[in-house]
């Protein structure tokens, strides 16, 4: 800062210098120089005595200010140890607290420990006080403990046995004055109420086409179109020499519908290949649960019976394509729903519940060739996952004889209207029955074996078509899992004639061209 300070002083010296030498000639060089040196020094000692002035200010405020910060950084530590101080005496009076605790809680453990040990010896004791009483009372009666117990249980049931036989006899007396006026007249009033024609099931479906042409794409090179179709559907196309017609035949209806709609679009598409096979049965099935959906919706508006689970729904509408003893399964559910309203209107029961138990009793029949058990257990098991309760499971179980005995008066009303449905002339057919059952105990048979994932039985029940896991079965797996399948069949199953096991083992490698 002083080297700053000259260089400006010596400045203004050589600007009064040149302005002197202007003005002033007569003066000698010498006197003017001195003159303005002395100047010049003059002013530099002042302008140095200023900036020392200047930074000895500039000083003293920095040096108050770090002395500030020096003051609130002590202050602040100074805090900071208050803080830890205090942490650490709550942590100690924290450790101490526990350390209590854990002593108190050895204690009463011990405490405990006494107590079962002195109640078990006084339970001891009371056991040995209460063998030498039976001691004292067998030595006293003259009889061991076992034959007094006989003895009284004989007693007591030879009374309740009369008892049971007096009150039964008059109530068979009352019932027999009365119930059978009573049932005839609730029985003929529902049905007349619930008249419903019969509609028999069939197993095939009839497909019109255009011309023979069509025909011969629908077969195929060497018959792999049918065959892609047969596999993905798992129903059985029979193609003879009726004109202008293809017959779809399958036991499961809702199968044989979902391929009857994908062979009309086949058709009318005119491209048919295994692809595009595929592409349209798959749409086709998705097509279908939304169709089943809607079955089963008006199912419930027909009953009147509102707020059901759309599971249960889609049940509902898989029973349209069921039969039971040739018998339509969902026009069979509606009149057991219908039959059974009624007569729960007429005995002054509760009527919603019985509509529902009936919609529910035959629930199981959608999915018995999916699910192993009996069909009344499967349509307990339904009810019981959907929050029904155990009076609604009890009717459903007890809508057959010797399964399960009812619990409740709507329990036999649902039994009564499912054999007012049932045995109405000519509802059902045994054949056609039996037929499906047997088909439906083929394809179980077959599922029940390791890797197998679809299994389809066709051709009228001649054959079971067996789609494997190629990840779990090989090549040489698959002739040893058909031998097995076809020993199994041969021991579980009656059926006539012989039965061909086709196992097919397909794997599938794809890319996609960008």
């Amino acid at each position: 800062m002083g080297a700053v300070i000259i260089g400006i002083a010596a400045a203004i010296a050589g600007y009064v210098l040149r302005l002197v030498y202007s003005k002033v000639n007569a003066k000698s060089v010498e006197q003017i120089s001195e003159r303005m040196i002395k100047e010049a020094k003059m002013l530099a000692e002042t302008k140095i005595k200023e900036a020392l002035l200047e930074a000895k200010v500039i000083v003293d405020k920095e040096r108050k200010e770090f002395e500030h910060e020096i003051k609130d950084r002590k202050q602040s530590i100074h805090n900071m140890e208050n803080r830890i101080n205090q942490r650490e005496e709550n942590l100690e009076r924290k450790m101490c607290a526990i350390d209590k605790k854990e002593k108190d809680l050895v204690n009463k453990e011990k405490e405990v420990s006494n107590k079962q040990l002195q109640l078990a010896m006084e339970f001891s004791e009371v056991d040995k006080i209460k063998e030498e009483q039976k001691k004292v009372l067998e030595r006293v009666s003259g009889m061991t403990r076992e034959d007094a117990k006989k003895t009284l249980i004989n007693d007591m049931e030879k009374e309740a046995r009369q008892d049971a036989a007096i009150l039964a006899q008059r109530l068979e007396q009352e019932v027999r004055e009365n119930a059978d006026k009573k049932s005839k007249e609730i029985l003929s009033v529902a049905i007349q109420r619930v008249a419903a024609d019969h509609t028999a099931d069939i197993t095939t479906s009839t497909v019109q086409i255009p011309n023979d042409e069509i025909k011969g794409r629908i077969i195929g090179r060497e018959g792999r179109n049918i065959r892609a179709f047969e596999q993905a559907t798992g129903v059985d196309v029979i193609v003879d020499d009726t004109p202008e017609a293809i017959t779809i035949s399958a036991f499961d209806g809702v199968r044989r519908q979902s391929a009857k709609i994908a062979l009309e679009r086949l058709i009318a598409d005119g491209r048919i290949h295994p692809a595009r096979i595929e592409e349209v049965v798959a749409k086709v099935k998705k097509e279908m649960d939304q169709h089943l959906k809607e079955i089963g919706e008006q199912a419930a508006v027909d009953a009147g019976v509102p707020g059901l689970n759309l599971e249960i729904i889609k049940l509902l509408g898989k029973l349209k394509y069921r039969a039971s003893y040739g018998q339509n399964q969902l026009q069979h559910t509606l009149e057991v729903t219908w039959l059974a309203g009624a007569i729960a209107g007429e005995l002054g029961l509760n009527v919603m519940f019985c509509k529902k138990a009936a919609l529910l009793h035959d629930i199981g029949k959608a999915v018995d060739h999916e699910v192993e058990g009996m069909h009344h257990q499967i349509s307990a098991d339904i009810a019981k996952k959907y929050g029904e309760s155990q009076k609604m499971i009890n009717a459903i179980l007890s809508h057959h004889e010797g399964i399960e005995a009812p619990a409740s008066p709507e329990a036999f009303v649902i039994a009564a209207a499912d054999a007012i449905s049932a045995a109405r002339p000519g509802a059902r057919r045994e054949s056609i029955e039996l037929y499906l059952k047997r088909l439906e105990k083929l394809e179980k048979v077959a599922k029940e074996f390791h890797g197998v994932s679809l299994a389809y039985a066709v051709q009228a029940g001649r054959e079971v078509r067996i789609l494997v896991e190629p990840e779990n079965v090989d090549d040489r797996q698959s002739q040893v899992l058909a031998h097995d399948i076809a020993k199994k069949v041969e021991k579980e199953l009656e059926y006539p004639g012989q039965i061909k096991i086709t196992v097919i083992r397909e794997t599938r490698s794809q890319d996609i061209a960008k």
